[in-house]
């Protein structure tokens, strides 16, 4: 999860497509680059399972992306499944 979001912060799209489960992978990602990922909080994690919220700038004010997100492990690699639910 933490390494998905410095990918957010420093805009590795790539990145995250390659972290992203086949089943739920989007064929592109357009990032925001107005966007400034300043902080994020993880609120509670499980073996699969992890919320969070990622704080973030846009036009001078700040957000709050808050999700619980799904994972599986395939081989030596966790991929993010999708949201769980999300704010």
């Amino acid at each position: 999860m933490r390494s998905r979001y410095s990918a957010f912060a420093v805009g590795d799209a790539g990145y995250l497509l390659r972290t992203w489960h086949p089943a739920t992978r989007p064929q592109s990602l357009e990032l925001e680059p107005s966007l400034r990922w300043v902080r994020l909080d993880v609120l509670e994690a499980t073996e699969r399972t992890v919320h969070f919220a990622a704080h973030y700038m846009d036009a001078g004010r700040t957000h709050v992306l808050q999700e619980h997100s799904r994972f599986v492990r395939n081989r030596d690699v966790w991929l993010y499944v999708g949201p769980i639910s999300s704010s």
